[in-house]
């Protein structure tokens, strides 16, 4: 690859590496190419981005970004994994295909400034993803308005609880 060649490569990373939320960076020495589209086709439907890129031409695309600590894993064969719409989509899959294929050995990756061991990756495939993320903030948003009728109604209701129950009592 000549130059320029290598300088669009370089642009092309800075560019989509601009609105990544997380990183995944993997070795996947020894997998077939079958394998390997399968496992491309599973991010792609999952709105993640796979790609094998020259380490060195990574090296260089995130020097003086704070992704730049993530170089320390940039070593051997790397596919370079990232999502753009939910931190955790790329990390579940790929550790869940670690799992099942044992040639496919997650380097480590990055999250909100932080290089990310293996640990760090499984840990961020454990975070809820973005539908489950919106309907915590949603059941959230609605709690406050369900107390106040629930506490504004408890009284009246209670004294209507008292008057049937005299009711009853009466009528015994």
């Amino acid at each position: 690859m000549d130059k320029a060649g290598k300088q669009v490569v370089i642009n092309e990373v800075k560019e989509t590496f601009a609105g990544v939320m997380s990183i995944v960076l993997a070795d996947f020495r020894g997998m077939d190419v079958a394998s390997i589209s399968e496992l491309r086709e599973e991010f792609r439907k999952a709105g993640c981005g796979y790609r094998v890129i020259k380490n060195t031409l990574v090296k260089l695309a995130i020097k003086d970004t704070d992704m730049e600590v993530m170089s320390e894993h940039l070593k051997g064969p790397t596919a370079v994994i990232w999502s753009t719409e939910s931190p955790a989509d790329a990390a579940k899959i790929a550790v869940n295909y670690a799992k099942t294929n044992k040639k496919f050995v997650i380097k480590g990756g990055y999250f909100e400034g932080e290089s990310l061991d293996l640990a760090g990756v499984n840990q961020l495939s454990k975070m809820p993803d973005k539908p489950q993320s919106q309907s915590n903030l949603l059941m959230t948003f609605i709690a406050a308005p369900q107390n106040f009728v629930r506490t504004t109604i408890a009284g009246p209701q209670n004294f209507l609880y008292l008057l049937a129950a005299r009711e009853r009592s009466l009528n015994s």
